[in-house]
């Protein structure tokens, strides 16, 4: 609804934006447009698509409900004495701090995806490691840092003449098993790592603080 009047030209123009919008909008029933929208938190994301009735329905991205889930996290352990114990949930993808047997923090996680399946069992932490960088996986980068070809995976990505690897960051890092660990990371809003745990940062730096080697780990569905 406008309320207040528009010169000509800007009516013009507005009406060829609507029309322009509704005509890609239509092309939407079987693919879909994705837009940016504001919210309490920043920016989120949603797709867009154009209904039978001519009505516009918005379905939130996993990006989006991830940063949600984020938002959600906390942490009340810092007065809380008692011994630590973790708890990762790989079907809510979601990692549970103890202490005394006590819940005292609660973080989304994204675990490893279908080929890099995060093990399941009861383990204990071997090893905590600041400022952490894969062995594995990362870049391989020329004399100035600059990536020459990102995401590669050592073993499988020949490395070009004159670069260098470097191994992708994984702050915080507490091994638990074999090359499996917790770390701070991106959360996509599903499964997505090559086996580790990522939640985010500042939760990362909670359970880094309060745990130790030899600290349970316990991985379910």
């Amino acid at each position: 609804m406008i309320s207040l009047p528009l010169p000509a030209p800007r009516i013009a123009a507005a009406m060829v934006f609507v029309t322009i919008l509704l005509g890609g909008l239509a092309g939407c029933t079987t693919t879909a447009t994705t837009a940016a929208t504001g919210s309490a938190g920043g920016t989120s994301y949603a797709t867009l698509f154009l209904a039978e009735d001519g009505s516009v329905i918005t379905r939130e991205s996993t990006i989006a409900k991830a940063r949600d889930a984020e938002a959600k996290a906390y942490w009340n352990g810092d007065r809380v004495t008692g011994s630590p114990s973790v708890v990762i949930n790989l079907t809510t993808q979601e990692a549970s701090f103890y202490k005394g047997g006590k819940l005292v923090g609660a973080t989304p996680i994204s675990s490893g995806n279908q080929a890099n399946p995060t093990p399941t069992g009861s383990f204990r932490i071997t090893q905590k490691s600041k400022n952490h960088r894969s062995n594995l996986y990362g870049d391989y980068v020329d004399a100035s840092g600059y990536p020459v070809v990102s995401n590669v995976d050592v073993y499988r990505d020949k490395k070009p003449a004159g670069t260098s690897f470097l191994g992708a960051s994984m702050p915080y890092f507490l091994r638990f098993h074999n090359g499996v660990g917790m770390h701070a990371g991106f959360l996509p809003g599903f499964p997505d790592s090559h086996g580790c745990v990522r939640m985010p940062e500042h939760m990362a730096e909670a359970f880094y603080a309060h745990s130790s080697v030899g600290t349970p780990v316990r991985v379910v569905r």
